[in-house]
């Protein structure tokens, strides 16, 4: 196996993992070629990565109204026929696809220049992307516990969401040294993401006062084009001064993960990967709009593993803070969902996928020069 295509582009949630899979096949001396989106997030993220290999490719997504179909098949067109030049121009040997747009005209040129295709579903609710194409794929990866009707055991594997090498946990002392916060504050830390911020942005805002009175300092990120950044001083217990920051984004979110003593956050795949891995206890507050309510189920399964809690996002002005205390000031909770979280951590999930590229490879090589073999002495 010397070169991968990798379909990924289209939102961060797709991306990253992709990513990560591109690290673990070039540590593997495999070349990797992303094919992402023309998509601001796509292209902000690709340019931390120089050494990677990134291919802007058409695409929309599918609305269903006259102009929503009509540019969503422009570019399923556009891409089958830029992904079929590219496999020739490469010699690809096999194709993977995180879902979404960007993933479907890529796999349709793969199918049928009889390249394998590879599928990976990071939620716990399957799209539409991967629900057409996983029937014609050679292996789809989904989220532990999952099966997919009509797709037979030998092609799917159960596996997680793949991390970039450098997502790690780190010292708590240390993260929050780089952070420039006390080791003595109670971290609250406020996950937007990339969609649907604002409930949670103006949930903190008209809390900040009461959780400060509770000596609760906060760190909200608020998404991009969200709020602005800034830093707000309240009075906290016995007259000390509790800092809360807010900043629109960073690029290092292991370590404000590390340093948090209990996150909110969306439900999405990457973002339960990232709590996982830094194993910090969390209240997940599923996004109501996602596709096929995927944030929910993702966010539910997290609970009844026992890793964290969740609140719907019409409960927020009756629960989230009631949980906020009980979690903060319950220590022995928090170690009980840490320990949770050490034991559902996959390990290097991008690697383990790489492998079983690679073993489904050989495996096929060595079937189609035994078959070659025996029709030349046949002949």
């Amino acid at each position: 196996m010397k070169n991968v295509i990798i379909a990924c582009g289209g939102t961060g949630g797709h991306l990253t993992p992709g990513i990560a899979l591109a690290q673990s096949l070039e540590e593997r001396g495999c070349k990797a070629w992303l094919f992402i989106s023309h998509k601001s997030v796509d292209s902000r993220l690709s340019s931390k990565y120089p050494k990677l290999n990134f291919v802007a490719m058409p695409g929309a997504p599918l609305i269903k109204t006259p102009v929503g179909l009509f540019r969503f098949m422009k570019g399923f067109a556009s891409s089958y026929l830029k992904a079929k030049r590219f496999y020739t121009k490469v010699e690809a040997d096999a194709m993977v696809g995180f879902g979404g747009f960007t993933s479907l005209g890529p796999a349709v040129a793969a199918r049928i220049g009889k390249i394998p295709i590879f599928i990976h579903e990071a939620n716990r609710a399957v799209g539409k992307a991967v629900r057409f194409l996983a029937k014609n794929s050679d292996r789809v990866y989904l989220p532990e516990g999952m099966r997919l009707e009509g797709l037979s055991s030998d092609v799917v594997r159960n596996i997680g969401y793949p991390l970039r090498k450098e997502f790690r946990r780190i010292p708590r002392e240390r993260a929050r040294k780089q952070l420039s916060i006390s080791n003595s504050d109670r971290l609250l830390v406020v996950l937007g993401g990339s969609q649907g911020a604002s409930s949670l942005n103006q949930w903190v805002k008209k809390n900040l006062a009461e959780l400060a009175k509770e000596g609760i300092s906060t760190l909200c990120i608020t998404g991009m084009g969200k709020d602005s950044s800034g830093v707000v001083q309240l009075e906290g217990p016995v007259n000390e001064i509790i800092t809360s920051r807010f900043i629109s984004f960073t690029d290092e979110m292991n370590v404000v993960l590390s340093a948090a003593d209990l996150v909110i956050s969306r439900a999405g795949a990457g973002a339960i990967a990232e709590v996982v891995r830094c194993r910090v206890p969390s209240i997940l507050v599923p996004y109501p709009h996602a596709a096929d309510n995927h944030q929910l189920h993702n966010a539910q399964f997290l609970e009844i593993k026992g890793g964290g809690l969740v609140c719907g996002d019409h409960e927020l002005k009756e629960k989230l803070f009631k949980e906020i205390q009980e979690m903060m000031f319950n220590e022995e909770l928090r170690a009980i969902l840490r320990r949770n979280l050490f034991s559902m951590d996959g390990g290097d999930v991008g690697l383990r996928i790489a492998d079983d590229m690679s073993q489904y490879i050989q495996n096929l090589e060595a079937e189609n020069a035994a078959s070659k073999e025996d029709i030349e002495a046949y002949a």
